[in-house]
């Protein structure tokens, strides 16, 4: 595909720039925070399916526009698919299309773990919930001195359930990872460097963009058939365990999701107010 066509399209989420061999994928929302909602789920597996046909696409740069990368999921824009599950006489049919829903949402965070080009992320400010499921989707991840990280999701009555779970415990050890996903507490870019979040931290969001356009480079100017190799290699020792836990977390929440907990952290989000949780 050429740099005209990729100009053509007319993405909604994402603003996309391919220029010699190397695409460039910044998150605008439209959400606030570049928020992910309906925009964002609908647009990503197809994005990254594009890229990873493109024979002109040999890495790929992922970074968010304004000053922060991702709020996360956009639980405005998003509530219909929890609108269902949330009744409090939820059946089989309201949960199975709920976990139909889930899995489609995974599939497009599996979109870009799949992609045989090497994904670089640029993370600068905030990185929360739905954005750490999609940085570590990547191959590469980088942060400005400025980032912070959480794995949000239990703060608001939920198990993280896009591919946080099942891929972090291959890039962070299990201590560190219970201690995000239990706690949902917020991580600077110094403690991410230091538990393997990221591989590295620059001055500021330019710096950390330069720096990933930099190894992005790297892995462009290299064979593109080996390349790809290196990463079917590397990916097929953990995308059994990768899927199990996929298929796993979504019949769980399917299951256990709706709960009074998961209605008052909504609820809170909404009133802009702490929670109160009674394990109901």
């Amino acid at each position: 595909m050429t740099d005209h066509a990729w100009n053509d399209r007319a993405w909604t989420a994402f603003d996309v720039t391919v220029s010699d061999h190397i695409a460039e994928v910044t998150l605008i929302g439209p959400g606030k925070g570049n928020a992910m909602g309906p925009d964002f789920w609908q647009e990503l597996p197809e994005l990254f399916g594009q890229l990873d046909t493109d024979p002109g696409v040999r890495a790929v740069v992922l970074t968010g526009s304004g000053k922060n990368f991702s709020y996360g999921l956009d639980l405005v824009a998003m509530g219909g698919t929890l609108s269902g599950i949330l009744a409090g006489d939820a059946k089989a049919a309201p949960r199975t299309e709920f976990l139909d829903s889930l899995r489609k949402l995974q599939a497009g965070i599996t979109a870009v773990a799949d992609c045989r080009k090497p994904v670089v992320a640029a993370v600068s400010g905030w990185c929360i919930g739905g954005g750490v499921d999609l940085i570590c989707a990547a191959d590469v991840r980088y942060a400005s001195a400025d980032a912070k990280f959480s794995v949000r999701e239990v703060k608001v009555g939920m198990v993280a359930d896009v591919g946080t779970l099942a891929r972090l415990p291959f890039i962070i050890g299990d201590g560190h990872l219970r201690e995000l996903a239990l706690t949902g507490k917020d991580v600077d870019a110094a403690r991410a460097e230091k538990i393997g979040l990221v591989n590295d931290v620059a001055d500021d969001q330019d710096a950390v963009l330069e720096l990933a356009r930099s190894t992005a480079r790297e892995i462009a100017d290299n064979p593109p058939l080996v390349v790809h190799g290196i990463k079917s290699v590397l990916d097929h020792s953990r995308s059994a365990a990768v899927h199990d836990s996929l298929r796993y977390v979504a019949a769980w929440n399917s299951a256990f999701l709706p709960s009074e907990d998961l209605s008052e952290a909504i609820t809170a989000v909404f009133e802009k107010r702490k929670p109160e949780f009674k394990g109901r």
